[in-house]
């Protein structure tokens, strides 16, 4: 019993680090609905979706929270997706556009326009094209609107090849469960409509996108289901006023296409309800944009998306309460490379901030070993169970150690 309880215990600890150990890519941020899809078209789906088999199940790797599927179709693949359903468009790597996409084919009608940062901190539009075929196990989409887009970035942070990122609009005719407990996805036709148990949430609005009403307290809003971030909730306070039990404080830099954003952390007073489902003081990232739940949250359910009839299913096996471990943290937020990390915010009042740790600073090796061994699982374990991380920077030719305490960044 001793020895489940601590398994537990350092579950819950791993789970707690992978929003503050890291400069965060919150995928779906890339891609705002209101900025991708005009509400008065329809999101870009595939042309046809077919199946071999009524059901199909992927094995997908939880990496801080969001689910990558490993999928291969012919002699060039494997390939890694990453499932963002705040995604209104899907996207892939130049490589697998120059392999796949229709020749000679026009980019598609409704192609969403996307402007993103380049490497000269300026802003360049993605490509769209459309791609033969996806296939997914025994499922394949043909004829699929998308926009090239180098994963560079989301590889170096995951620390695996990521090359793509599937949108929602994908799933269009398909029945898409999210199971985070088992590490899976599903994918089954929509007909006829399942049974599913669980807590049942209509969606249905003309975009197909999963906002839902949720509830903080006594009061009611709307939040989109994000898979794409590693948050637990993002709260507009905007006609909610909330109780903060503790924060909001500064907490690390969000990364995205469009550039670096400070962030607002904090843990509530309230108790937050999806359909039957409560929990407890969750922790929140305060945001000006649409609040949406993330994966922090998401990663306690199996998730059942029917964008047919317009409805999401939550279902939770365990009847435990769901806890909202403190968020460990060393103040600082990285952008990665295989060579180095660069230092792109430091947490006011950190032990970093204090070390006097500046924006730029290079990272070249952690508790003596080169970054390049430390892949995002790696260093959330150490960050969950570390008193304090040795880090190694760059300063011209010369390498200084630094050693930082961890500290509970929201409590």
């Amino acid at each position: 019993m001793k020895a489940a309880g601590r398994g537990k215990k350092e579950e819950g600890l791993r789970s707690a680090a992978r929003r503050s150990a890291f400069c965060l890519i919150l995928v779906s941020s890339f891609f705002l609905l209101t900025a991708c899809v005009s509400s008065r078209r329809e999101a870009p789906r595939p042309g046809r979706t077919a199946f071999g088999s009524p059901l199909v199940v992927l094995p997908a790797q939880n990496l801080g929270d969001c689910l990558i599927v490993e999928v291969k179709w012919d002699r060039t693949g494997p390939y890694r997706f990453l499932i963002d359903t705040n995604s209104s468009v899907t996207l892939v790597s130049p490589d697998l556009a120059k392999r796949y996409a229709l020749k000679n084919e026009p980019p598609p009608f409704n192609a969403p326009q996307v402007h993103v940062r380049s490497a000269d901190g300026g802003t360049v539009l993605l490509a769209a094209t459309t791609l033969r075929r996806i296939e997914l196990g025994d499922a394949r989409f043909d004829d699929v609107p998308v926009l090239i887009y180098d994963c560079a970035q989301l590889s170096d942070h995951f620390g695996v090849k990521i090359d793509g990122i599937l949108g929602f609009p994908l799933f269009r005719e398909t029945l898409l469960t999210l199971d985070y407990p088992r590490s899976r996805v599903v994918l089954t036709p929509t007909m006829p409509a399942p049974q599913l148990p669980g807590s049942t949430i209509l969606f249905n609005n003309s975009s197909k996108t999963p906002l839902i009403p949720i509830q903080l307290g006594a009061t009611t809003f709307i939040a989109l289901i994000d898979s794409g971030s590693t948050s637990a909730l993002s709260l507009n306070p905007i006609g909610l006023q909330p109780s903060f039990a503790n924060g909001p404080r500064p907490g690390p830099i969000v990364s995205t296409l469009s550039g670096d954003h400070p962030s607002l952390v904090g843990r509530l007073t309230d108790t937050l309800a999806i359909g039957d489902y409560t929990l407890p003081r969750p922790t929140v990232d305060v945001t000006d944009e649409l609040s949406s739940i993330g994966g922090e949250v998401l990663k306690n359910f199996t998730v059942t998306f029917d964008q047919e009839r317009g409805q999401v299913t939550f279902y939770r096996e365990a009847t435990t309460p769901i806890e909202f471990e403190p968020h460990r943290s060393v103040g600082l937020s990285f952008s990665k490379t295989a060579a180095y990390w660069r230092v792109v915010g430091i947490v006011p009042g950190s032990p970093a901030n204090l070390a006097q740790v500046q924006p730029g600073d290079l990272v070249t090796r952690i508790n003596g070993e080169p970054v390049a061994q430390w892949d995002l699982r790696r260093f959330e374990q150490l960050v969950a169970s570390a008193r304090s991380i040795t880090f190694t920077f760059l300063n011209g030719t010369t390498e200084k150690n630094t050693t930082l305490s961890v500290f509970d960044l929201v409590p």
